[in-house]
């Protein structure tokens, strides 16, 4: 099967020259394009979870042999989360080969989160079907090499860091308030303001998904309170 320059290309940053080319084009269309003789690649991304999973659960086993079960957990979560994927994909350029259909494309589906994570997921199952769990296996884990060098600290994100806080203070979780709106439908840009009922409070402001920005306000009054103590 021929498959065009940038394909190619991609083929090359994940470190994997496919026999069946077309598992990987399947793993790049989206359903607003696919159609009974044009497969989709929600069936890969359900097993490309699997495989990511595996991969990771394995990775911090071998790197932590005294972990506890809970110790483990929300690294794991932190690894194989969807704001992870995405941000993988972002890295080796994945929104940039996608095939979606020209709704997703005028919406600003390549920059989708939940649409890059998704076809990550997608990419790693048809690395997998391709070259076997093994081969699978070494692109997730030169892909991820930085976040599982640093999953310690990314394993309690700062919504959670910041709850945690306000409960050991007999105080009720934090409010999340949207408290800004701009930018066009398909790019929105959020304000998101939260607040303690202590009376402090840290507003954070960008682009992206509204929990990104919610953890980004969380940062800023953890890194206040951290200030102040």
């Amino acid at each position: 099967m021929k498959i065009s320059d940038d394909i190619r290309a991609f083929s090359a940053k994940l470190g994997h020259d496919f026999k069946r080319p077309d598992l990987l084009i399947r793993a790049l269309t989206h359903g607003s394009v696919g159609s009974p003789t044009r497969p989709d690649n929600q069936r890969l991304e359900f097993l490309g979870d699997r495989v990511l999973g595996l991969t990771m659960a394995e990775a911090l086993v071998l790197a932590d042999r005294k972990a506890t079960e809970g110790q483990l957990a929300p690294r794991y979560n932190a690894l194989v989360r969807g704001e992870t994927c995405a941000a993988v994909a972002r890295e080796i350029g994945l929104g940039d080969v996608l095939k979606l259909g020209r709704s997703e494309m005028v919406s600003g589906g390549r920059r989708k989160e939940a649409l890059l994570a998704d076809a990550m997921e997608a990419v790693l199952a048809a690395i997998y079907l391709d070259a076997g769990f093994e081969t699978a296996k070494a692109v997730i884990l030169r892909l991820w090499e930085s976040r599982l060098e640093t999953v310690d600290d990314d394993a309690r994100d700062p919504k959670t860091a910041l709850q945690e806080w306000a409960q050991a203070q007999g105080m009720k979780p934090p409010q999340y308030l949207q408290t800004g709106r701009s930018g066009p439908d398909h790019a929105p840009e959020f304000e998101i303001t939260v607040k303690l009922d202590d009376g402090r409070s840290a507003i954070a402001q960008g682009a992206g998904t509204k929990r990104s920005i919610e953890q980004a306000a969380a940062s800023v009054l953890l890194g206040q309170i951290e200030s102040q103590a």
